[in-house]
């Protein structure tokens, strides 16, 4: 099996957890909020529903990366969203945002494995890389 089809079912698996996985993304935030003040005061003024579903959407894009290997207009948006001249966005916190997914799936996908943790580092890496890429251009 590759590790597409790994993470797409880990992906699945995820989501079908509980309440068609707002109870994953919900875990994801709260894991990710405590992990830094920095990320915290980031989002003191947030609505979390509201960024839930920007990250579920976020993930598309970088699903979309992944598979295709080129930027398209929402994950450019993205970065640019976040770059140093508009949400500056430090890079060493995407680090940070995969390892507390990486955690959040490890709660939530009952056959976690290490095959499962490495598609889901694939997947994200291409983003993440891009995302890291973009914050000073």
């Amino acid at each position: 099996m590759s590790f597409e089809q790994i993470f797409d079912e880990s992906y699945e698996r995820v989501l079908s957890a509980r309440r068609d996985g707002n109870d994953f993304f919900e875990a994801f935030y709260q894991r990710f909020l405590n992990d830094d003040r920095r990320i915290a005061q980031r989002f003191a003024y947030t609505d979390m529903a509201t960024q839930q579903s920007m990250l579920k959407k976020s993930f598309y894009s970088l699903f979309a990366f992944y598979a295709s290997g080129q930027a398209d207009d929402s994950i450019r948006r993205i970065a640019e969203r976040h770059n140093r001249d508009h949400l500056d966005i430090n890079p060493e916190l995407y680090d940070r945002w995969l390892e507390c997914l990486i955690r959040t799936v490890t709660q939530f996908d009952d056959e976690i494995s290490e095959d499962v943790e490495l598609a889901w580092r694939l997947v994200m890496a291409p983003g993440i890389t891009y995302m890291k890429f973009k914050y000073d251009k």
